[in-house]
């Protein structure tokens, strides 16, 4: 029998992140009752998030109280993308952000007469300052949540219910948090909102307005090594060791990902991109990340703390394929 339910969740979540494309997403759970989170964040793909075995894992927190948030996940800095919780906004703010040159890419009704906007900004990840300022400003200008401007605030999952007691219907259900437009789209004044945002966090000099827009719009790093770089700076690689031995810093860095959730394929990307030299001197890089990949699995299982989707061993070897995206749903 067709799961319906599970089946109009997939599509949702599958156009939300279609339109705000990025390569990993971090989830959280927050019980509605005790304002606790759910134990552990996860890093997913745009595929695993929308894999069965993870929405059926979702749907089960959801039920159970917890609300469901997400967010672009860029390490310390934020994804480009910026979140407007218009908090009882009228539905026509929204042709007003569009004729502005600030259209969402995403917009998503809360519950009814309440709606969250995502409007992306830029293609490379952004100063957390900078992103704080442009959130401010969007928020003042169509009246969003003042409180909900920081570069790192977590909007809804589309595709689940909304379990905050002051949002339930008449009925006593909770509402469904609904997408109501999903497009890939850029805000076309976003050149505007970044020089404005930078003259704001460096408000004293044009020269240093001018560096802090080509440390955003110009930053030839990719995100997944970024990723890398945030975790080095996370385990003080650099302080504590003058000559990192690279092997042993792309292993580290390996087993945190890992154990966090982030499927193995991505954590090979992520090290590929990000480890200083890669491949250095590697006769072959491919076996190089399998074997690393797999001595970060078997410290974490003799730790007791696998990484969810079981064993990863072989799993970077040319066509043994990866763990599928519900492996995720085990660990959490």
């Amino acid at each position: 029998m067709v799961d319906r339910g599970l089946f109009l969740t997939r599509h949702a979540i599958q156009r939300q992140l279609g339109a705000m494309p990025h390569e990993l997403y971090l989830v959280r759970l927050i019980h509605h009752a005790s304002g606790r989170a759910f134990p552990g964040e996860r890093l997913w793909t745009a595929p695993q998030l929308a894999h069965p075995d993870t929405l059926r894992f979702l749907r089960i927190r959801n039920r159970e109280g917890c609300d469901v948030y997400l967010q672009p996940f860029a390490g310390n800095q934020n994804a480009g993308y910026i979140l407007v919780d218009l908090d009882a906004a009228p539905p026509s703010v929204l042709e007003s952000m569009r004729r502005n040159g600030h259209a969402p890419c995403v917009v998503l009704e809360s519950s009814p007469g309440h709606w969250q906007a995502w409007i992306r900004v830029s293609a490379t990840p952004l100063q957390p300052a900078v992103a704080t300022a442009i959130g401010r400003y969007l928020a003042r200008t169509y009246g969003g949540d003042p409180a909900s401007i920081d570069w790192r605030h977590l909007g809804r999952l589309a595709g689940f219910t909304n379990q905050k007691p002051e949002r339930r219907r008449s009925n006593g259900y909770a509402p469904w948090v609904q997408l109501r437009h999903a497009a890939p789209d850029w805000a076309s004044q976003r050149t505007a909102l970044l020089e404005q945002a930078g003259h704001s966090v460096h408000p004293t000099t044009t020269a240093g307005a001018g560096l802090a827009r080509v440390s955003m719009v110009q930053s030839p790093v990719p995100a997944a090594a970024q990723l890398y770089h945030v975790w080095l700076q996370r385990l003080r690689i650099a302080e504590r060791f003058p000559q990192p031995d690279w092997s042993i810093a792309d292993k580290w860095v390996a087993k945190e990902l890992l154990g966090r959730g982030v499927p193995p394929a991505t954590v090979a990307a992520i090290l590929e991109s990000g480890s200083p030299g890669f491949p250095r001197r590697h006769a072959d890089p491919r076996d190089y990340l399998r074997r690393t990949l797999a001595r970060a699995c078997q410290e974490l299982a003799s730790a007791r703390f696998p990484p969810p989707g079981g064993p990863c061993v072989d799993t970077a070897r040319p066509g043994h394929g990866w763990p599928p995206a519900g492996g995720a749903e085990t660990s959490s």
